[in-house]
C-alpha cells in the first residue's frame, strides 16, 4: 500500500482492502485501454476518410470486400504518418465501388 493516502497506508486492514480494490481497478483498466485505443483508431481513420471524400463505414466495408487485410490499428498509423498512402487506399476503395457497379451491369 505504499503511496496510498490517509489511513490506507498505515492501518493494515484498510491497506489490504485498498490493495485489493487497486488490483480490481487495474484489471478493468487493462480492458478499457483496449477499448479506448480502438476508439482512437476509428476516429483517426474517420477523419482521414472524410478528407478523402468517403465515409468510414463505406471505406472499411469496401476494403473488407476487396480482401485488404489491414486492421484498424495499421490503417490509423498509415492515416497519420503516410497520408499519401492512405489516399491511395481511399481511391482504391472508391475505384472498387465503381468497378463493382460496372460488373453488375
Amino acid at each position: 500500500a505504499k503511496g496510498f493516502r490517509g489511513r490506507s497506508k498505515n492501518c493494515y486492514s484498510l491497506a489490504v482492502r485498498r490493495v485489493q480494490k487497486a488490483l480490481q481497478y487495474q484489471y478493468v483498466s487493462r480492458r478499457l485501454k483496449k477499448r479506448d485505443m480502438r476508439t482512437l483508431w476509428i476516429q483517426r481513420i474517420g477523419a482521414a476518410t472524410s478528407e478523402n471524400g468517403i465515409s468510414y463505414s463505406t471505406f472499411v466495408h469496401r476494403l473488407a470486400t476487396s480482401d485488404v487485410l489491414l486492421n484498424r490499428k495499421v490503417l490509423s498509423e498509415i492515416a497519420v504518418h503516410e497520408p499519401k498512402s492512405f489516399k491511395a487506399l481511399a481511391d482504391f476503395a472508391k475505384k472498387r465501388h465503381e468497378d463493382g457497379l460496372r460488373a453488375a451491369l
